[in-house]
């Protein structure tokens, strides 16, 4: 679905300038780098999103084609902080996106959302393991954090704003495996961790794509994950693999994990026939991680 953006039939589409809020973020810096590599104008935006004023002082400083949200709160060092911090995580997931999702539909503006597909866990319509995954259409059924109890509310609110592109990522993964946010680099450092199938989003592969849907003025719902599912097991075992021969682990249960965190963490399989439809080049998650992630950081002999 495209938006019908905001300039007169007679006049050639503007041209692209994005202007992205997350300057300090790991995905807004990302961004920035992409939009120089595809020399594709570009501002950070400096007003916060809260603040309605300073939003509109931005897009009439900037005059953007599109804007792209990458800001946000995840807590830090993950998602438990939010639990102790409910207003300043409502402020930033839900007032936030909301005031800015409204300034650009009241200019005509396209607002590219990276939003979170943590608000599924598997249940009983979709098993771990069957290859059922849930669409972009189905309501969210995971609150167990108040991180995605914010997200969740977001998401549903925003289905109402038509200039809006909401993206679904789900435990990003980066070919920089020295970034604290790399969710191979997490799981990498902890003492112990889970071994359950997920979703998951390769940005080097689907950040570019997210530009290229700008480019195209395509907007709802996306889950933004590639196909299939790959457990934390299965991402250690190409680790060993490819980087660390040596580098060994332990899992522990669910239950053992709860005792260990503030609130509960989702697990889920989005399917991603949707962003395969629109981008059939899309690689599928295992094979996404072995070209973007750990070919390029190849320490090993392996083939």
């Amino acid at each position: 679905m495209g938006f019908p953006v905001n300039v007169p039939s007679q006049s050639p589409p503007k041209p692209l300038n994005f202007l992205i809020y997350g300057k300090t973020g790991w995905i807004g810096g990302l961004l920035g780098k992409l939009c120089q590599s595809q020399s594709i104008p570009f501002a950070y935006g400096s007003g916060r999103l809260e603040d309605r004023r300073s939003l509109e002082a931005d897009l009439a400083a900037h005059d953007p084609s599109h804007v792209i949200n990458a800001a946000g709160v995840t807590g830090r060092p993950n998602v438990d902080w939010c639990e102790s911090h409910k207003v300043e995580t409502i402020r930033a997931n839900v007032v936030g996106t909301l005031t800015l999702a409204d300034v650009c539909r009241e200019r005509g503006l396209i607002l590219i959302n990276y939003a979170t597909g943590c608000i599924f866990e598997y249940d009983a319509e979709h098993p771990l393991g069957s290859g059922v995954g849930f669409k972009e259409e189905d309501t969210p059924n995971f609150i167990g954090s108040f991180y995605s109890k914010t997200k969740a509310m977001v998401e549903d609110l925003l289905r109402n704003y038509e200039n809006v592109c909401t993206l679904r990522v789900r435990m990003p993964i980066s070919s920089d495996l020295s970034n604290p946010r790399n969710f191979i680099t997490k799981i990498s450092r902890y003492e112990k961790v889970v071994n359950i199938p997920n979703s998951m989003t390769i940005l080097d592969e689907l950040l570019p794509i997210s530009i290229e849907m700008a480019k195209r003025n395509l907007t709802g719902i996306w889950n933004f994950t590639n196909p299939g599912v790959v457990s934390h097991n299965e991402i250690l075992e190409m680790y060993q693999e490819y980087i660390d021969p040596n580098f060994t682990w332990k899992n522990f249960t669910l239950e053992e994990q709860a005792q260990v965190i503030v609130a509960p963490r989702s697990n889920n399989e989005l399917d991603a026939t949707k962003l395969s439809r629109e981008f059939p080049e899309l690689l599928s998650i295992k094979e996404s991680l072995i070209k973007y992630v750990f070919k390029p950081n190849q320490k090993t002999s392996v083939a």
